[in-house]
């Protein structure tokens, strides 16, 4: 479903900053398949995740999603392949309309707009019924404005409203970072029961170990630019931090792990 081939990214290149974000990344996403990718700051996950989704081109390489050659495409044509939910709970809503408003907005993602009134009876159960897969009540509430609700309630609806029309990849950058553990927990428990229920491809990226290691059915771990670490099935399934820390020091030959990668 995604295939990157040995992608190069440098930023401010032949100046004093340059850096070189990207060096030489290649990976493969089979459909299905829920990849949690770790590292710490610098290593290259949000650059890699930003190349994905088109917000700047590569320098080298190329990037497929079911089989499309996407390497070129400005970011809002490929909006029709991938959903995507940011660190920043406010950014995938709007919060001066209703829940309802917001779930209407993004199952009409990319389809023609008609004169017809805007949501039908019918719609309205079918967002009624796909609100109660969250857990939060907000099926109870979908005449409240967005802005009303909280950080964790307005993570959880962004990520429904990215999934609605089931994109080929699902892109989660930290989409949990700036929530409480509680908050943060109920997210994640969400975020898991979508990705089953629709069997959708996932790339989420993650500071939290432990995070990586209980969700997903695979985890990559970056450094400097470059994968370090991949794992997947059973050896996934048992793997604790220790083992993660130690996997990570061979592969990268450094024992220099962030502290926000370590406190997490």
């Amino acid at each position: 479903m995604l295939e990157i081939k040995n992608i190069y990214k440098t930023f401010n290149p032949g100046t004093i900053n340059e850096k070189r974000a990207l060096n030489g990344v290649s990976l493969t996403l089979q459909p299905g398949e829920f990849v949690t990718v770790i590292g710490g700051n610098g290593a290259g996950k949000s650059t890699l995740l930003n190349s994905i989704a088109g917000v700047f081109n590569v320098d080298e390489g190329q990037i497929l999603i079911d089989g499309v050659d996407v390497t070129h495409l400005p970011e809002f044509k490929r909006a029709k392949y991938i959903g995507r939910v940011f660190q920043d709970p406010m950014m995938g809503t709007a919060a001066t309309m209703q829940i309802e408003e917001n779930m209407a907005l993004a199952a009409r993602r990319g389809k023609r707009r008609t004169l017809r009134p805007g949501i039908t009876r019918e719609e309205r159960e079918q967002y009624r019924e796909q609100l109660k897969i969250l857990g939060l009540g907000l099926e109870n509430r979908m005449t409240a404005k967005v802005g009303l609700l909280s950080g964790g309630q307005r993570q959880a609806l962004t990520l429904l409203m990215a999934t609605l029309q089931r994109p080929k990849l699902l892109l989660l950058d930290e989409h949990t970072a700036a929530l409480d553990p509680k908050t943060a927990a109920k997210v994640l428990e969400a975020t898991e029961k979508i990705v089953q229920k629709d069997h959708l491809t996932t790339m989420m990226i993650t500071h939290n170990m432990r995070d990586a290691i209980a969700h997903g059915n695979r985890l990559v771990m970056m450094y400097d630019g470059r994968v370090v670490v991949d794992v997947s099935g059973e050896e996934k399934k048992n793997l604790t931090v220790e083992q993660l820390l130690n996997l990570f020091s061979q592969a990268s030959g450094s024992d220099e792990v962030d502290d926000k990668l370590v406190l997490s």
